[in-house]
């Protein structure tokens, strides 16, 4: 069975279960017990992996941890060596193939797994690890009346859940790289399938996997790796992690870093980390708002900058009199409007980029050619040499809106003075009710991107110059011209035609003038 076939059997599995697991559980909602349960097998396998691994190589060739005894792993010596490479440890009894097992014939599954989660996270308490593992499980209530009115009724929903995320076949036998492929797609799968069918809502918490990867690739043209990369408003963590597929798993050097202001998407960041095997060292994920209290002030600059940022939501802008002197936000010399925090963001992100760096930004449309205080911002970044390219992306491309956004680049070393516009509104192909990007379509911008040439109708080089002369209206269809797809007409031969035609009527006429004449000089 190749790659692609048994993506496609997982991704049916999936659809099944959460649709006989859904019931009466919205499925944005319901989501949380299948992702965490997903979680908790991953993390379950993953530590059995390394324990079993340690001990065979050590000589112990039939050592399986999963059947050792908790009273045999109580050292906490040991236990702390553990938690110190995994981040977390979980004793033999707790981990997910023992209460499976038991759960048919277990009346306090609830409590089991209550307890079971918060030894998980307790076992990081004081150690580096505490901040990535800390309420991880917070969205897995197991005793929410959504799984049940009764106990009972909802331990039987839980084995059920047990037993379906058991029975998805996510590798061979051995924790390999297949399977830590096939957690991964799991859950961006089963993201996907949500955000796909919970309209807005689905859409505030994932990007399409396609264009987080034209943007992971639009950072490091020219670059096999980077310091570390970084995503403001990270979601899930989707766009993120697309840097493992496109530099490989040591492309990112120092890691991952993000912030996110809803709790509960900030969990499944951090599960989303972990299920890709990013250990909890080499990513820091924080909750907050990055707008106004922001995480990641003693980090050095990132070279690489990602967002899909929420589209024109309302911040305290100047209402707050200490943000324009805030050092992200004063060299503009104003403040994004109160209800369009869009261009906060593009700031934000401007402030932590490397001077040998690359941020792509998607932006909402009106960002590129308001007035007033967005005007103000525009200028700054085009006077400055910031801004290098802006791409127009298709329609329909997001979960929960049509709108065509567009993804702003931003630098801090350009060569020259000018701006890359590139309409790519025409690269797309349907998929089911979404338009994608194809690798095609991908590759097509990618190449225009990096060769920085005028491309009749899809590429313009337009000096800052220019721009500062239209307003700092970086609009692309303000600079790219459309190809005109409407058919050409030869007027000459037009005007014969039609004096034909003309000709030939007033004979037709002459005729039926005859006819008629014939007919009223006959006798009745």
């Amino acid at each position: 069975m190749n790659r692609e076939t048994q993506r496609a059997e997982l991704h049916k599995t999936i659809w099944r279960i959460a649709n006989d697991l859904r019931g009466s559980v919205d499925g944005w909602d319901f989501k949380q017990y299948v992702l965490g349960f997903l979680f908790y097998r991953y993390i379950s396998e993953n530590l059995t992996a390394y324990l079993n691994e340690g001990e065979r190589d050590a000589g112990s060739a039939d050592f399986d941890y999963a059947k050792v005894r908790d009273e045999d792993v109580t050292d906490p010596t040991l236990v702390a060596g553990i938690v110190a490479e995994k981040g977390f440890f979980i004793r033999p009894s707790e981990l997910f193939v023992n209460v499976r097992a038991r759960a048919p014939r277990d009346a306090d599954l609830n409590m089991t797994l209550e307890k079971v989660f918060r030894h998980i996270e307790s076992s990081a308490v004081g150690t580096d690890a505490e901040d990535d593992l800390k309420g991880l499980f917070d969205d897995v209530d197991v005793n929410s009346n959504k799984l049940g009115p009764t106990v009972a009724k909802r331990n039987e929903r839980l084995v059920k859940l047990l037993d379906a995320i058991g029975d998805l076949n996510l590798g061979n036998g051995t924790f390999s790289e297949n399977k830590i492929d096939a957690f991964g797609d799991a859950y961006e799968y089963l993201m996907q399938m949500y955000a796909s069918s919970a309209g807005k809502s689905g859409g505030e918490y994932y990007t399409p996997q396609e264009v987080s990867e034209l943007l992971a690739r639009i950072t490091v043209v020219g670059k096999t790796s980077v310091n570390k990369v970084y995503d403001p408003a990270c979601g899930s963590g989707s766009l993120l992690l697309k840097f493992r597929k496109v530099l490989g798993k040591d492309g990112v050097r120092q890691g991952y870093f993000g912030q996110e202001i809803n709790l509960t998407t900030y969990n499944l960041c951090r599960i989303n980390m972990f299920l890709h095997d990013v250990n909890y060292e080499q990513f820091d994920i924080a909750h907050g708002d990055t707008l106004i209290e922001p995480a990641h002030w003693d980090d050095e600059p990132f070279e690489a900058i990602v967002s899909n940022p929420p589209y024109s939501i309302k911040w305290e802008g100047d209402a707050n009199p200490l943000l324009i002197d805030d050092l992200r936000y004063t060299p503009a010399g104003v403040l994004a409007p109160k209800s369009k925090a869009d261009l906060a963001f593009t700031m934000h992100m401007l402030h932590w980029l490397a001077v040998n760096g690359t941020a792509a930004i998607v932006e909402f449309p009106g960002v590129l050619y308001r007035g007033g205080a967005e005007q103000k911002i525009r200028k700054y970044l085009i006077d400055n040499n910031y801004v290098d390219a802006v791409i127009q992306l298709p329609p329909d491309l997001f979960f929960g809106t049509t709108i065509a956004t567009c993804i702003i680049v931003l630098k801090k070393s350009k060569k020259t003075n000018d701006v890359l516009f590139i309409d790519a509104s025409e690269e797309l192909v349907r998929s089911g009710n979404k338009n994608k990007l194809s690798e095609g379509n991908q590759n097509k911008i990618l190449e225009a991107f990096t060769a920085r040439k005028d491309i009749a109708h899809f590429a313009q080089l337009v000096s800052n110059e220019a721009i500062a002369e239209n307003s700092y209206n970086i609009s692309v269809s303000s600079w790219v011209e459309a190809e005109d797809t409407r058919e050409a007409i030869d007027i000459v031969e037009l005007n014969e035609r039609i004096a034909d035609i003309v000709k030939r009527q007033s004979a037709l006429r002459e005729q039926i003038d005859a006819i008629v004449a014939d007919l009223e000089g006959e006798p009745l």
